[in-house]
């Protein structure tokens, strides 16, 4: 895959993630780009009636319309780079391309009373 080319187009073309695929998501993002593969492979991109969620290790980050509520998101990103993505909107872009999102058929503000 061609360093320029842009590896979201690339994946949804080809609905997995290959090795040229994974390798442009790590050069373009780094660690934040190794956790989303992870987090996907292990299938914590949930997407309920209201929202989407990324489980992470410590608690569940809501992502709605490309924007997360993490602290990494808040703090540490540009907001003039669109290439800045925080790892749980990279994990829910990646799912999504290749059919990884575990959907579930409720709401999640139901599902957060319980946590």
């Amino acid at each position: 895959m061609d360093p320029g080319d842009d590896w979201r187009s690339t994946l949804a073309e080809a609905g997995e993630l290959t090795g040229d695929v994974a390798s442009a998501i790590l050069e373009t993002h780094g660690d934040r780009g190794r956790r989303a593969m992870e987090a996907v492979a292990e299938r914590r991109v949930k997407r309920y009636r209201d929202f989407t969620v990324v489980v992470g290790h410590e608690d569940e980050y809501v992502i709605e319309g490309g924007e997360c509520t993490c602290a990494d998101a808040r703090y540490n990103l540009d907001e003039a780079d669109p290439e800045q993505r925080c790892w749980h909107v990279l994990a829910v872009e990646i799912a999504e391309r290749v059919d990884a999102v575990d959907h579930h058929d409720m709401w999640y503000s139901e599902v957060r009373e319980f946590l």
